[in-house]
């Protein structure tokens, strides 16, 4: 079960309906990938409302407050709801959510659930990098105008995409233990975060 990655839970439709034609699987598997899918884009689409912009923009006619506490409150009915496969669905449409929060800051684009994208922006962003200073002769001093502000936008990506990846790991790790620890519990920790941002986030705006 994919609650963020939609990569995933697509693959598993189009693997599930042709089972299902074949008459080798059954219709719930199905079911419960379409469904993943569908709350995570209502999560989406709940954000779109609520936040006018792609990039960050405080203040304003965006709702950052409000689509963070939303996020913490899909949480934690996800944690209260008893079938495994309904919490499912809410922490999915908590990740989608989340995810359109932010799409685009300091050029770079931005998801918070997933990582594949990160990655590659990453790899293809150092591999711009490292071309224009290897035509160069790896020499800073060689860089013409153009080349030298191309350097530092790339770079500034990178300052936001390498952390973001770094602290994702960080938080798989932490995640897990928690798990072991806690069990569905442990989400009461990302909804207390999220919670006490939004709360502090909609005082702050007043």
């Amino acid at each position: 079960v994919f609650v963020s990655h939609m990569t995933g839970d697509t693959t598993s439709i189009g693997m599930h309906i042709e089972g299902y034609h074949a008459g080798r699987v059954e219709f719930f598997p199905l079911g419960l990938s379409t469904a993943l899918l569908c709350s995570f884009l209502g999560g989406a689409f709940l954000c779109g409302m609520l936040i006018d912009k792609n990039q960050v923009h405080f203040g304003g006619k965006s709702f950052y407050g409000i689509a963070l506490v939303g996020n913490a409150a899909l949480l934690i009915v996800a944690i209260l709801v008893p079938r495994h496969q309904l919490a499912a669905c809410f922490a999915a449409a908590a990740s989608g959510l989340q995810n359109a929060m932010c799409t685009s800051h300091f050029g770079a684009i931005v998801r918070t659930t997933h990582v594949t994208g990160t990655v590659t922006d990453i790899g293809s962003t150092s591999g711009r990098i490292a071309m224009i200073f290897l035509r160069k002769g790896l020499r800073f001093s060689n860089l013409n105008v153009v080349e030298r502000a191309e350097v530092a936008v790339d770079a500034r990506k990178l300052l936001v995409l390498f952390p973001m990846w770094l602290f994702y790991l960080c938080g798989t790790i932490l995640g897990a233990y928690l798990q072991t620890i806690f069990k569905i519990y442990a989400l009461l920790l990302p909804a207390f975060l999220t919670l006490s941002v939004g709360l502090v986030y909609m005082f702050f705006r007043q």
